[in-house]
């Protein structure tokens, strides 16, 4: 990839919570930041303090991370030069406000770098329930001795698995790229994908609810909106076949969760959960001593070695952006309803 050519030095902060710029940002990160802005030495986690109004009176560019206070009328009235937005996560729903759009503050995102774990994370789950390695593994382990593999039902493995993608999203979009080597047929649900942009992928475009009585496994990718809130409905995880996965990286409220759990306690369904509602489930739960459903500590997205991936996209981002040339992930109001 050609560096773009470095501008006028922009004045800049970073705003997200210490620990987050700590971990997400390693020393070779930040000293690439500081080539290519005035970086303010303090991290913002707050934007009310006296120290924070002056950073923010002559920043033009932030740098945000998990943790940044919302951007609203009253901050951006104390950040008159500010221009541009530059987050080193996915969503920025949680920060960039209405007020940024007005103001016509550009934004940009590292939502494409945090689709790649979180990919990654499907296709193992798909390929890794498919074959029922954590079944066969737990019964091993019980067992000490080795089944008879003759007898395997015919449900196990993932030769010409129905697969089922709930939203072409970012990562919807990537799980559909990973799964290509693999013998396995793709469905896709998403009304704003026509049949010529599926064909494109290489998908089956077909209704909701077709999606999830054809599929042996379901992944789920939507963003969590009002009209999404429960999608995943009762109805839905009814009509799936008996044994089947439904595997959810997005947000745990698009899930009807007293379905799933009645559906899982009763053998009918596996399930794979990265995020769950709440995001920690109360300990007396019941999915977390069933033995159908796998529950993860929201950790599909970047973590450990990956953050650097979300760095170095921000600090190409902020380069291009210094140079002149415009973001190459740049968020866009009217498509903010469609991200997660």
């Amino acid at each position: 990839m050609t560096e773009p050519t470095p501008g006028p030095c922009p004045r800049a902060a970073l705003a997200m919570s210490p620990d987050v710029a700590s971990a997400v940002l390693d020393p070779e990160s930040r000293a690439a930041l500081d080539a290519l802005c005035d970086l303010a030495p303090a991290v913002l986690d707050t934007f009310t303090t006296p120290a924070a109004r002056a950073v923010l009176a002559d920043t033009e560019l932030l740098v945000t991370g998990w943790g940044c206070p919302p951007l609203d009328d009253d901050v951006l009235r104390a950040a008159p030069r500010l221009r541009a937005v530059v987050h080193t996560a996915g969503s920025v729903r949680g920060h960039v406000t209405d007020a940024c759009w007005d103001r016509g503050i550009e934004v940009s995102s590292a939502a494409a770098a945090n689709a790649v774990p979180v990919a990654e994370y499907t296709l193992a789950m798909i390929l890794l329930t498919g074959k029922r390695v954590l079944e066969s593994a737990r019964e091993y382990r019980a067992a000490r001795a080795r089944a008879d593999w003759l007898h395997t039902p015919r449900t196990v493995g993932n030769h010409r698995r129905t697969v089922g993608i709930l939203s072409a999203s970012l990562i919807g979009r990537r799980v559909i790229d990973l799964l290509r080597p693999h013998d396995v047929d793709v469905l896709l649900h998403d009304p704003y994908v026509d049949e010529a942009e599926a064909a494109r992928l290489g998908v089956r475009s077909v209704p909701l609810a077709e999606l999830f009585r054809l599929s042996d496994t379901v992944s789920v990718h939507t963003p969590l909106l009002p009209e999404t809130r429960g999608l995943v409905s009762r109805d839905l995880i009814g009509s799936m076949k008996p044994g089947a996965v439904l595997i959810n990286t997005a947000r745990g409220a698009v899930v009807d969760q007293d379905a799933l759990t009645d559906a899982a306690l009763a053998g009918r369904v596996r399930a794979v959960l990265d995020v769950t509602e709440p995001e920690v489930l109360p300990r007396d739960h019941p999915l977390w001593d069933c033995e159908h459903v796998l529950i993860t500590p929201h950790l599909a997205g970047s973590q450990g070695n990956e953050w650097r991936r979300l760095a170095d996209t921000a600090v190409l981002e902020v380069a291009r952006w210094a140079s002149g040339e415009g973001f190459q992930h740049p968020v866009r109001r009217e498509r903010l309803a469609f991200l997660a």
